[in-house]
């Protein structure tokens, strides 16, 4: 999967590319580089021009809107929740959802203080550091006890205190507090 993935984002760095491009922009063998990209191809996820070049498919569109519609979703449900807790706190609050082996920050309400953290929505970070990344990797003890705290993980200076959000009895995302 990791070498498919590698294919789209050559093609999402470097646009069109032949055969002999992709090869470059990947590191992957000629022949496994081929084999993917029409793999890929044959799902629409990527698009094959006539003269033997590749670039996105528009199928990716629609994939990106569906992805897009169910965190949009999320974010519109516990905004009003967030508000609150951001307000009762007077700190920085944030909403993360699990994207493969990263988190991604689907809400970001800024503290009215002048001293904060500020996550922009669409930042990508990693699971290894942070109370959300522990939350969201599904740590048994986390889980157990409803809520996990960090200090100075991901960056220096900076505390969060982070909890699960539950449907239907599976972790979906993680409220922090930053």
């Amino acid at each position: 999967m990791g070498k498919a993935v590698a294919v789209l984002d050559g093609l999402a760095a470097n646009g069109s590319l032949s055969l002999s491009g992709l090869v470059g922009a990947t590191g992957l063998p000629r022949a496994t580089a081929y084999r993917l990209a029409n793999a890929l191809a044959s799902y629409g996820l990527v698009d094959k021009g006539a003269d033997g070049s590749y670039r996105l498919g528009a199928r990716l569109v629609e994939l990106g809107r569906l992805a897009s519609q169910r965190r949009r979703s999320l974010a519109h449900a516990a905004t009003p929740a967030l508000e609150r807790l951001r307000d009762g706190t007077g700190e920085s609050v944030q909403l993360f959802v699990a994207e493969g082996a990263r988190r991604i920050c689907v809400v970001s309400l800024e503290s009215p203080h002048s001293l904060r953290t500020i996550v922009p929505i669409g930042a990508s970070l990693p699971m290894d550091r942070g109370s959300a990344g522990r939350v969201l990797a599904g740590d048994p003890e986390t889980l157990a006890r409803g809520w996990t705290e960090s200090v100075e993980e991901r960056e220096l200076g900076v505390a969060s205190v982070s909890a699960p959000v539950f449907l239907d009895g599976a972790v979906v995302a993680a409220v922090s507090v930053s």
